[in-house]
């Protein structure tokens, strides 16, 4: 049992061992890419891939990437000495429409209708 033990040991430090060389070959890898000036490697996308693949994915609406591409196109360009970005739109000054709500009658009127169908279902059951 003990040599079980002490192999089982043995292969949980060469995993140690190989993920840190796998890191250390990562951070080489995006070192290299950055100085070449060339976008993130599949290697790196497939060690970033399983470390997120618990976490939920972000779900983002289409609105706010907007806003969040104007942010950085207005960041960018005053990093730039106060150059004007492109295609960046004024944010409109219209007020969102108005919530429609019901009157009391019409809330009355469903309500006595939807009392009324569940009567019918539940006298077909029966009936059944």
């Amino acid at each position: 049992m003990s040599g079980l033990t002490n192999a089982l040991r043995e292969l949980r430090a060469e995993r140690t061992r190989a993920q840190s060389q796998v890191e250390k070959l990562d951070r080489a890898i995006s070192v290299m890419e950055s100085l070449n000036g060339s976008g993130t490697s599949s290697a790196a996308t497939f060690s970033e891939t399983s470390h997120t693949a618990t976490q939920p994915k972000r779900i983002i609406s289409a609105a706010s990437r907007r806003k969040m591409a104007l942010g950085q196109k207005a960041r960018w360009a005053k990093a730039k000495n106060g150059a004007q970005p492109r295609n960046v739109e004024k944010k409109s000054t219209a007020p969102a429409p108005a919530k429609r709500t019901m009157s009391a009658a019409s809330r009355k009127k469903i309500a006595v209708f939807q009392r009324a169908r569940w009567a019918k279902i539940k006298a077909g059951k029966k009936a059944a």
